[in-house]
């Protein structure tokens, strides 16, 4: 009879989910909604390809003439592939595209450099408006590696000679 009593005891007991299996399933529904919520949501900046426009604004950044390069992509790919081969750290992070207005972006890349001491930042940031298709550096950096404009010369006269 006591075996009988404790047998009925455990089965009753087999029948609930103990908490720690509901904690685990409550954790793991969490983690799949907020993947999912994630995907759904996530800022256009990390994906420049879901804007068309963003796409095009960064095509006309890396496509652009540089000043020691064909283009400014292999301008800036060149700069890593020279620390790199000198034996100095540098990591480059992913282009990123902002919409700054209906039809200007920014375009934007970091890239991080090993120093003597400490690793430095050169951020390298461009203007797109794809009205005019101009490219405009909006960054010291991104300055130094776009080819002298030409002087438009200056805008008002002063007047007959």
């Amino acid at each position: 009879m006591r075996g009988e009593q404790s047998g009925g005891t455990n089965g009753a007991r087999a029948e609930r989910p103990s908490w720690s299996r509901l904690l685990h399933y409550a954790a793991a529904v969490l983690l799949v909604a907020g993947g999912a919520a994630y995907w759904l949501w996530k800022p256009p900046s990390l994906n420049p390809m879901a804007d068309p426009q963003a796409a095009e604004a960064l095509a006309l950044v890396q496509t652009h003439r540089a000043l020691d390069a064909p283009t400014i992509l292999q301008a800036i790919n060149d700069r890593v592939k020279r620390r790199a081969a000198r034996g100095l750290g540098v990591r480059l992070d992913q282009w990123r595209v902002k919409k700054e207005g209906p039809n200007t972006y920014l375009v934007r890349v970091i890239m991080r450099e090993e120093g003597t001491s400490q690793w430095y930042e050169r951020e390298y940031v461009w203007r797109v408006n794809l009205a005019g298709r101009s490219v405009e550096p909006a960054s010291l950096p991104a300055t130094d590696l776009m080819p002298p404009s030409p002087d438009p010369g200056p805008s008002v006269r002063a007047g007959p000679p």
